[in-house]
């Protein structure tokens, strides 16, 4: 099924074997991250190696494609690790890196010990400062590309960094409070970037 679209696409193995390595990250009982090259890693599996080969489909040139999926898909997965904090905990899933809650004096293992420790906040600004940076990153090279080529990566951009911005205005107290788009603001963002 997929050897019509790699031909047509050039779709390379390495970002489907990529996907592959993401999912079985993702297929333990318990996820610990242990520092940020590793969430970079993981990032890089489970999101940016689908906007590679996204890139590649919507033909957006390879300098460009390798930059928007890079930035574009850490800042987006990111952003979800932000915003699932509890549901992951509750499912013994942290992908926090280790190293970095040790740095601020978070000695807990177990999520949801890890959640209730009060200087986890510094710790999610610091991850939600390096989401706004990739979104940023990613929206100045999106200028620098077709916009008929990036319109589902726009998309894409444009609600997660609202729910970004949410969760920085919400904080990292209270985990009860959701943080999510309305269908208005979702039909928005397809009418404003997606049929412009």
């Amino acid at each position: 099924a997929l050897a019509g679209p790699v031909e047509r696409f050039s779709l390379r193995k390495e970002d489907f074997r990529a996907v592959i390595d993401g999912m079985e990250m993702d297929a333990v009982d318990s996820m610990r991250i242990a520092d940020m090259a590793e969430l970079e890693l993981y990032c890089d599996r489970v999101a940016s190696a689908v906007g590679r080969l996204s890139c590649r489909v919507f033909e957006i040139d390879d300098e460009h494609g390798e930059m928007l999926a890079r930035t574009l898909g850490q800042a987006l997965q990111l952003t979800n690790i932000l915003r699932d904090l509890e549901e992951d905990a509750e499912r013994d899933r942290l992908y926090l890196p280790a190293d970095l809650l040790h740095a601020h004096g978070v000695s807990q293992t177990a999520p949801t010990a890890v959640l209730a420790d009060p200087a986890i906040g510094g710790v999610c600004e610091i991850i939600a400062d390096i989401a706004k940076r990739r979104f940023e990153e990613a929206a100045a090279t999106m200028a620098e590309c077709p916009r008929n080529r990036v319109r589902p990566a726009m998309m894409m951009m444009q609600a997660y960094r609202r729910i970004l911005r949410r969760l920085m205005r919400r904080g990292w107290a209270d985990w009860r409070v959701p943080v999510r788009l309305s269908r208005f603001e979702k039909l928005w963002i397809v009418l404003r970037y997606g049929l412009t």
